[in-house]
C-alpha cells in the first residue's frame, strides 16, 4: 500500500482535470441546478465504473486491436461530443421558476463516460502505473475500482456544484449565452485535446 499515496494523487488529478464529464457536469449544473443534475452525476460515475471493468479486464485492448474500429469509436465519440456541446450552446436562459427543459439524464451519463477517450486513457494509465497490493492482483484491481470510485464520485460532484454556483448569471440572457458558448468550447476543446495526446 506504499504507492496509494501517489495513486490518489494521480487520480484526483486525472479524474478532477477539466474534460468531457467535468465540464458537461458543470453545464448541468449551472443550467439547471445541482439538484436536477443527480441523475447525470450518476450516469457519469456508473459510466466511469463500467469504463473501469472494461479496462481492467483488457476488452479495450481486444476491440482496438481489430483494423478499422480505433477510428470508427473516435468518430462515433467525437460525434456524440459536438451533438452534447451544442445543446450546451444553444440552450435557453433560464427563466426566473429556474425550470427550463429536461437535465441530462442518467443514460446521457452513461453514454458520455463510455465514450469518453479521457476516461479510457486515464484509467489505463491508473490501473497499469500503479500496483496497490502487489501479491494479490485480483485484490489490487477491485480496490482500485473502489478507490477509484470514490476520487471520481468526490471530483464530480465538485464539479457540479461549481456549476450549481452559476446558476443565477444563467437567468440573465446575455451571460447565459457567454456561459453556455464558454462551456460548449472547453467541451470541444477538452475533446479535441484527448483525441490529439
Amino acid at each position: 500500500m506504499d504507492a496509494l499515496p501517489g495513486f490518489l494523487i494521480a487520480a484526483f488529478a486525472l479524474a478532477g482535470s477539466p474534460g468531457p464529464a467535468t465540464l458537461s457536469l458543470a453545464a448541468a449544473g449551472a443550467a439547471f441546478g445541482a439538484r436536477r443534475g443527480i441523475g447525470y452525476l450518476v450516469g457519469i460515475v456508473v459510466g466511469m465504473v463500467a469504463v473501469m471493468a472494461i479496462v481492467a479486464s483488457g476488452i479495450v485492448c481486444l476491440l482496438l486491436a481489430v483494423p478499422g474500429v480505433a477510428p470508427v469509436v473516435a468518430a462515433l465519440a467525437a460525434l456524440y461530443f459536438l451533438w452534447r456541446a451544442w445543446r450546451i450552446a444553444t440552450a435557453p436562459p433560464l427563466c426566473e421558476e429556474g425550470a427550463r427543459g429536461e437535465p441530462p439524464t442518467v443514460a446521457a451519463g452513461l453514454l458520455l463516460s463510455l465514450v469518453n477517450p479521457k476516461g479510457y486513457v486515464a484509467m489505463a494509465a491508473l490501473y497499469s502505473g500503479f500496483t496497490l497490493l502487489p501479491e494479490r492482483l485480483q485484490a489490487d484491481a477491485a480496490l482500485k475500482l473502489v478507490v477509484l470510485t470514490l476520487v471520481i464520485a468526490a471530483v464530480n460532484v465538485a464539479w457540479l456544484l461549481a456549476g450549481a454556483a452559476l446558476t443565477r448569471l444563467f437567468r440573465d440572457p446575455r451571460s447565459n449565452r457567454i456561459i453556455n458558448l464558454a462551456f460548449a468550447l472547453s467541451l470541444v476543446g477538452s475533446v479535441a485535446l484527448a483525441f490529439v495526446v
